[in-house]
């Protein structure tokens, strides 16, 4: 089996993940209410997906 010959240094590993960096999520505008959603998703604030109103809106009563 192979064993590295000596330790990999702390400072040459963090070299290397350098380029591993996060980027901010797309966020898209929603057509029914204009409020910010991400794409391929229901908008949480009106339920509507792909025009039409997949998720039941809360009483105002709760």
């Amino acid at each position: 089996m192979a064993v590295p010959k000596q330790k990999i240094s702390k400072a040459r590993g963090r070299k290397r993940r350098t380029h591993y960096k996060t980027s901010a999520p797309t966020v898209t505008l929603c057509p029914e209410c204009q409020e910010p959603k991400l794409p391929h998703t229901a908008c949480p604030e009106c339920g509507a997906y792909k025009g039409r109103n997949v998720i039941l809106e809360k009483d105002a009563d709760d």
